[in-house]
């Protein structure tokens, strides 16, 4: 059997049961998929991940990128493989507008195809991404460009990069010295180097275009200096057809830990042949645009952490099931007692719970998320409270995603024992792949600080304020017949401590030393990781209610320990996990600055 294991049931739960997406697919702009038709995706798009995306997973790993002739990149034949099945299947339509030939696919349903197909190889989507950066192009650019590149970009299967890096900027993006200069011909030459650009080069399709920002002549230092360019690796002609090799040439490629197969490259711009570049939007409004495409492959990393870990868990959740070890812990005594599946030994199975409560929550905070993706498209009244509640999640996506997905996928290992460790089993390259997650596209720190700067402070907590308030009407709530009284309770605890904490970095703005920054700063990832954990009890409460009503139906015996799983999870995360906001809560409201004040040599 292949490395890849699924949870559609548990993502079909989430979509149809919990977010109810049913009520309005099939309607607006989402007319041309009705429920019946989204399963039907579903699981086409699980068959073909399960069979030809996961086929390529271990021989990418063990193969992966590498450079050959003049700065070309050849990947794995297993992700070409990937690459045509996706392409030939046109399950790039998902995620895009009508107008383009999408299929009028809502959000919450593409990044639950996303999953899938990430679940099983994620080196391969990431080398699809040319359809979705046209779509972030299109509404940037006029009708001869549109034809020129977002129309080709889709039909023809383009690649596309976003590159932002720099050598000496890192994720410094306000730092970067690559330039841009008129051309005179309505064009700009690009030089400078960039590094870590995901799939900078790939020999699959006949051309990429590189999403580049770079600084316009006379324009002034950080990030509002900088503007978007479309930097393709083959000059794209007025007519279409494609002219000469343009001045962007891939210089490295990247010996790294994991993710092997996705080549991760450092590009230069006009060292030898002009890097021929065209504006898009305006001179200096490049950063704006650009936060469309990185927020784009913040919810999409998020979402690959997740997915791994649910494959990670249910590999070991399989093995679990059939590894016999050591007697009942209750016999422990008896040296003729059977042996059992480890899934019976008590330290085992916390480590499962521990994963099983983790991954459904943080697939309910993926998919709840895309779900405010699907309303916002709909049109609503409220969209622009929903757009600003969107943007809150995202760090949580990714930030929280990232981090947690990869501490666990060391639980998933650690389940196998020895076994875990060796190439037998899939869970070593999970875990490897998987690190990249926290650390590009913003860096968990990053992530925290844009949570609590960006998005909490820059409307006096607004945004958040009104999510807490449907979180304790949650917790005020009396579904479930009070069956999740102690659920509640604790739900609402970890409210009183998130504000707790909310309240006293506020309170650092005004510290005497005038070093109130530092005392934040020391805090931010604590406030990511314990803001996600309470959103996440709260959807998996809010689940739990939903499987209690399909339990008093009396559903079928496999549906009734589906069901009663979910109750266990929720059960599980409000009673293990959400406790320990209160410690960090104490922690961080007696922050001092020793930390600061020590000299750099005595660490």
């Amino acid at each position: 059997m292949g490395h890849y294991r699924s949870n559609l049931r548990d993502i079909a739960f989430n979509l149809f049961e919990v977010l109810e997406v049913g009520g309005y697919l099939g309607t607006g702009p989402f007319a041309q998929m009705d429920p019946d038709t989204a399963r039907g995706v579903l699981e086409e798009v699980e068959r073909v991940a399960g069979k030809v995306f996961a086929d390529g997973f271990v021989s990418g790993d063990r193969e992966g990128a590498h450079l050959a002739g003049e700065g070309e990149v050849v990947i794995p034949d297993g992700i070409k493989a990937g690459l045509d099945a996706f392409f030939d299947g046109e399950w790039f339509r998902l995620a895009l507008p009508e107008h383009l030939g999408g299929a009028g696919s809502p959000p919450s349903l593409t990044w639950a195809a996303s999953e899938l197909f990430l679940g099983a190889n994620p080196a391969t989507l990431m080398y699809a991404a040319g359809p979705f950066f046209a779509a972030i192009v299109d509404p940037l650019v006029d009708d001869a460009l549109r034809a020129r590149y977002v129309v080709p970009m889709i039909e023809r299967r383009w690649g596309a990069t976003m590159v932002l890096t720099e050598p000496d900027a890192g994720s410094d993006v306000g730092a970067g010295r690559t330039r841009a200069v008129r051309a005179g011909d309505g064009t700009w030459h690009l030089t400078g180097t960039k590094r870590f650009i995901t799939n900078g080069d790939f020999d699959w399709p006949e051309n990429i275009v590189h999403l580049v920002l770079a600084r316009a002549e006379g324009s002034g230092p950080g990030t509002k200096g900088l503007s978007l360019f479309l930097v393709p690796k083959y000059w794209v002609e007025e007519d279409g057809s494609l002219g000469e090799r343009n001045g962007v040439v891939v210089t490295g490629l990247e010996d790294k830990m994991g993710l092997k197969a996705s080549a991760t490259c450092t590009l230069a711009f006009g060292e030898s042949v002009p890097a021929r570049g065209l504006l898009v939007g305006e001179v200096d409004d490049g950063i704006r645009h650009m936060f469309r495409v990185i927020e784009y492959a913040r919810m999409l990393v998020g979402t690959k952490a997740i997915a791994t870990l649910s494959t990670g868990y249910l590999n070991a959740l399989d093995y679990a099931k059939q590894r016999v070890q050591g007697p009942d812990l209750l016999q422990a005594a008896d040296r003729t007692a059977p042996r059992v599946a480890i899934i019976r030994h008590p330290d085992v199975r916390r480590m499962l719970m521990e994963q099983k409560a983790h991954v459904e929550g943080m697939r309910a905070l993926v998919l709840y998320t895309a779900s405010l993706q699907d309303r916002i498209r709909l049109g609503t009244d409220d969209a622009e409270a929903l757009a600003r509640r969107n943007d809150l999640l995202l760090p949580m996506v990714k930030g929280y995603g990232s981090e947690k997905s990869y501490e666990l996928l060391a639980l998933s290992l650690q389940t196998l024992g020895g076994s875990g460790y060796c190439r037998d089993y899939p869970h070593e390259q999970y875990l490897r792949d998987a690190k990249i997650d926290t650390l590009y596209e913003g860096t968990t720190g990053i992530q925290g600080q844009d949570l609590f700067f960006r998005k909490v402070a820059r409307d006096q907590g607004a945004t958040l304020g009104a999510l807490v308030d449907e979180i304790l009407a949650t917790a005020k709530g009396d579904a479930g017949n009070g069956a999740l009284a102690t659920e509640r309770a604790l739900l609402g605890t970890a409210v009183g401590d998130v504000q707790g904490m909310l309240a006293a970095l506020v309170g650092f703005f005004g510290d005497p030393s005038g070093r109130g920054l530092y005392r934040i700063g020391l805090n931010t990832t604590s406030l990511l990781m314990s803001l996600s954990e309470l959103v996440i009890g709260w959807l998996l409460v809010r689940q739990a209610e939903v499987a209690l009503a399909a339990l008093a139906a009396g559903p079928s015996a496999a549906e009734r320990a589906f069901y009663e799983g979910k109750v266990a999870s929720a059960r599980y995360f409000t009673r293990r996990v959400l406790p320990q906001l209160s410690a960090r809560r104490a922690v961080l409201e007696q922050t001092d600055l020793a930390v600061m004040d020590l000299p750099d040599d005595a660490f």
